[in-house]
């Protein structure tokens, strides 16, 4: 953040003729700070460190992470078809087991490690395994070559007992590192792996603990995922939670579609049968599975549910086989209606079709993207081309094969389609009826049309800046409504003073909507609110105070996705008839290297959007085509949240003051030296 006031008056210049060399001071603190202060970290200790860029936080759900890492292992093995059985088992003392009978990791020395065998290698060293290449492993859950030894980072003990060249081989590790060099137990028939595991208390805390429940599910979920696997559970009667079985054994020959069975229950569905299949080599390599029905009742607590699965691995926040799957069932209720003649079906979007669907969809495929290390969203796009190509034909007979049922799918989906535009229309009638009747703020530029669909509020810095928004914006779809200065910090203010603040009156009058339990999505008269500020530390301020007034009167806007920041431009660079805006002062730097690296333009700073000229403002943050938006979202773990708001914006300093201090290392400062 700049340290001098942006709209101090600019001091002259001093005269070079006169100007003394000023002696070089060094900055407070700096004599501390040398060569060895730069820690350098090796093996598996920056796993310990950070444990959370690599399973995503030291909370339950990483806990079981760890597991899944594991079993992830043994999956491949029997996807590979070299492994038939996997045993899953929680001991008394709280270790987790996972057994295959698969291959076996490999335990001869490694070549480029001297003196550690491959199995040693694979436990301590991170981005080692044998699914690189894609010649131990056609396709594969694990993909970085962090899952096991990141295991073995956060463990308090790990056991790897190897059955392989007909000998059993074990070695011990605690906390990543070994406890010894690899054992030759003895000749032995048998061939796989063993790892038992326990978490380490120092990064997950005493009191957490894995839940039989929780494991037996995924444990389940694998083996529906693959259809000639055997997944035995065994759980300590110590263990024992929830009426857990003690003994379980998973073998499912109809995968995807039992699953979908024993999901949807007793459920009436609109069609007989799910549209289900797979296939294991489509065109253009890797191999498909799925399970469709609808249910005009919905799935329990949810209208619709989808899960997919990408090399076994669940991808809870979807991604590209998503997006194929709902791709195709779309196209192909509108094919199977043109077909019929029902022209209705034109309609149609993908969210007609999916919205009370339960659908499970596995892909198997070559070197998989996927969004982070924890694998929660898949980004490949031949899993969505594999998709549409896969299940093209087989939906296409599937709907001709049963006129009857397909005919009565594509009325449930279309009725579902003319409810959506029904619900739109009666919401624009009422958006424009309550623009006519309301008493809208004096302040307010309000929308010409009277569609909700697109329409957008932006929320203005200051006069200055909402006249030249003003000017900017495309009145048919844009609305402006100017805020003066800072408005009120609702996480320290009383009830009262909050529900007297004009501004906040002002805003909430322009919304159309109430706060509080009393608020309806249906009742908001935009598309989109967005928050424009200066791209300077008042800016964000104000930003962070209209952020707050959001999260703590109407959440559910946040939730919903509706709001958004503008991302205004703090310089204008400029060479001739080369014109480039940057954000902030790193993107100008990257653009004096590259765009204007070995010239000479004229720089220019926004002290504010006012200064901006209208077409400036509509190029650079307010035209959808060019503009950027950065949409305000709640984190899952929204406790974090409230507590995070009540330490920064909240009434007690006591709790800011600390939060400085623990943070004060991170915070880059500007010497004016």
């Amino acid at each position: 953040h700049p340290v001098a006031d942006a709209h101090a008056e600019p001091r002259p210049a001093p005269d070079p003729r006169t100007q003394r060399a000023a002696p070089i001071v060094a900055p407070p603190g700096a004599g501390g700070y040398s060569a060895k202060d730069i820690e350098v970290l090796e093996g598996l200790e920056p796993v310990r460190r950070r444990p959370g860029m690599y399973i995503g936080g030291t909370d339950e759900r990483a806990l079981h992470h760890l597991f899944a890492e594991v079993l992830d292992n043994a999956m491949d093995e029997a996807v590979a078809l070299h492994a038939k059985l996997i045993e899953v088992s929680l001991d008394a003392d709280g270790a987790l087991s996972v057994r295959d009978d698969g291959r076996g990791i490999p335990v001869d020395p490694h070549p480029k490690h001297p003196g550690k065998s491959a199995l040693e290698v694979i436990l301590t060293v991170l981005h080692s395994g044998g699914k690189f290449s894609g010649k131990a492993y056609e396709t594969s859950g694990g993909l970085h070559g962090v899952g096991v030894s990141v295991v073995n980072a956060l463990s308090d003990r790990l056991d790897v007992t190897v059955w392989r060249d007909g000998f059993e081989w074990r070695q011990a590790f605690s906390r990543g590192h070994p406890q010894g060099p690899i054992e030759k137990l003895g000749p032995s028939r048998k061939h796989g792996t063993l790892v038992r595991f326990t978490p380490d208390p120092d990064i997950f805390g005493e009191d957490v603990a894995f839940k039989p429940a929780r494991l037996f599910r995924m444990a389940r979920a694998k083996a529906y995922l693959f259809r000639g696997v055997e997944i035995r559970w065994k759980c300590a009667p110590e263990r024992i939670q929830d009426q857990t079985p003690a003994e379980a054994v998973f073998h499912f020959p109809n995968g995807l579609a039992d699953y979908l069975k024993e999901r949807i229950g007793d459920i009436e569905t609109v069609t007989p049968e799910p549209f289900a299949g797979r296939i294991a080599r489509a065109e253009g390599g890797g191999a498909v599975e799925w399970a469709v029905a609808w249910s005009g009742a919905g799935f329990g607590e949810a209208d619709g549910f989808t899960q997919s699965y990408c090399n076994t691995v669940p991808t809870p926040e979807g991604g590209t086989h998503e997006a194929g799957l709902r791709a195709v069932l779309t196209r192909g209720l509108k094919q199977y209606a043109e077909l019929t003649g029902d022209k209705r079906a034109a309609i149609l979007t993908a969210e007609d079709v999916a919205a009370q669907a339960g659908a499970l969809i596995s892909v198997f495929v070559r070197n998989p993207e996927f969004q982070g290390q924890t694998k929660e969203r898949l980004s490949s796009s031949d899993a969505q081309r594999l998709v549409e190509t896969a299940l093209r034909d087989p939906f296409d007979h599937w709907l001709t094969a049963q006129p009857k049922a397909a005919t009565a799918l594509l009325q449930f989906v279309v009725e579902r389609a003319e409810e959506r535009l029904k619900r739109r229309k009666d919401k624009e009638v009422a958006r424009a009826s309550a623009t006519r009747k309301l008493r809208l703020p004096g302040k307010l530029a309000d929308c010409s049309g009277s569609a909700m669909d697109g329409s957008e509020l932006f929320i203005v810095e200051g006069d200055s800046a909402g006249g030249s928004a003003k000017q900017a914006r495309n009145r048919a779809t844009q609305a402006i409504l100017p805020l003066r200065g800072k408005i009120l910090n609702v996480a320290s203010a009383s009830g009262e003073k909050a529900g007297g603040n004009k501004e906040l009156a002002d805003l909430m009058l322009a919304l159309g909507c109430h706060g509080g339990s009393r608020y309806r999505e249906e009742e908001l008269r935009y598309d989109r609110v967005i928050i424009m500020t200066d791209a300077d530390v008042d800016g964000a301020h104000i930003a962070s105070l209209l952020i707050t007034f959001f999260y703590r009167t109407m959440p559910e806007l946040i939730r919903g996705g509706k709001l958004y920041l503008a991302l205004p431009p703090l310089y204008r660079i400029s060479h001739g008839a080369q014109t480039a805006y940057a954000r902030d002062d790193a993107h100008k730097d990257e653009l004096l290297a590259g765009t204007f690296k070995g010239k000479k333009p004229e720089i220019g700073r926004f002290k504010g959007l006012g200064e901006m000229m209208p077409a400036q403002l509509k190029e650079t943050t307010m035209d959808p085509k060019k503009r950027t938006l950065a949409r305000v979202a709640l984190p899952r773990a929204e406790e974090a949240v409230q507590d995070l708001v009540e330490t920064l914006m909240g009434r007690k300093p006591e709790l800011r003051f600390r939060f400085i201090q623990e943070n004060a290392e991170f915070a880059a400062e500007d010497l004016d030296v």
